[in-house]
């Protein structure tokens, strides 16, 4: 069983070359590291070249947005496990072994999504504390989250390439969900949630409160806005039941409520922006 990694970087040479390094480590050999370099330099070129000869490596260009970049990588393919991991992420020695292990096991299950945990091993996702089982449509923007995916060959021709007007660096208004509706695409084929595949990967948002634990504080009010912008459109995209997009609204605003009754303005702004994103998102709103 032979895995292609697709690896979109942008902005970024140290975060590069610690996940060769770990990617390095695996005890499982069997894989290809498929590159998609948006750097308008050269950065990462001897990185790349020093570790040529310890595995294979697809050293590919294309034009900002992440979501493009992904379909480049994914004309590419030989493996017959597909995944996405992040260029600031890293991959714990055995993880390849353990889904390797999986799918052999486990024919009736099509893809496997894990546990984004950070450098201590404590959970710096969405859904640490989600137990293990199917994935439908209410749970996947919950259990996707895009580096901790892995999907069979199979899965990823039959639902074909990402949306590249969602997701960072598309140009658009839509700032994220682009794995969420490639799941949701492919959520027939038999997803699985098991939090023991777990990678590697820095906080990029501080729950404000463990109810509200998918609503996050991100560096900027814009950028939760963008955010929360792409999960609504995602949530209209795919013909979401109109009472879990309530539901989707209603978390932030709760959110702003205990906030101001707790004194702490500085989460205000955060929740009002993924309300705003969320509902404006849905109605189509840019």
């Amino acid at each position: 069983m032979k895995f292609s990694l697709i690896l979109a970087t942008l902005n970024r040479t140290a975060e590069v070359e610690y996940f060769l390094q770990a990617l390095d480590a695996q005890t499982y050999r069997n894989f290809e590291l498929i590159v998609i370099d948006q750097n308008l330099d050269d950065r990462l070129l001897e990185f790349i070249q020093s570790y040529q000869n310890r595995f294979p490596i697809v050293h590919l260009r294309s034009s900002k947005g992440l979501s493009l970049a992904r379909n480049v990588g994914l004309q590419h393919i030989n493996g017959d496990i597909v995944a996405f991991p992040d260029d600031d992420c890293a991959y714990p020695p055995d993880i390849l072994k353990q889904v390797a292990h999986f799918f052999t096991n486990h024919p009736e299950w099509s893809g496997l999504t894990g546990r984004s945990v950070d450098q201590q091993g404590k959970d710096s996702g969405r859904h640490g504390d989600s137990p293990p089982g199917p994935i439908n449509r209410f749970n996947v923007w919950r259990r996707g989250i895009s580096y901790t995916i892995f999907l069979r060959r199979s899965v990823v021709l039959k639902v074909g390439v990402f949306d590249e007007s969602l997701g960072v660096g598309a140009n658009t208004p839509w700032g994220s969900a682009e794995e969420t509706d490639y799941l949701l695409r492919a959520i027939n084929t038999g997803l699985y949630y098991d939090p023991a595949i777990a990678v590697t990967h820095p906080i990029k948002f501080t729950p404000l409160e463990p109810l509200l634990s998918d609503v996050p504080q991100v560096s900027s009010h814009s950028k939760t806005y963008a955010y929360a912008m792409g999960r609504g459109r995602v949530l209209r995209k795919h013909k979401i039941p109109l009472w879990f997009v309530i539901y989707n609204w209603g978390r932030p605003l709760l959110g702003v409520v205990l906030s101001l009754l707790q004194g702490r303005l500085d989460r205000v702004g955060s929740y009002w922006a993924t309300f705003q994103g969320r509902v404006q998102g849905w109605l189509g709103w840019a």
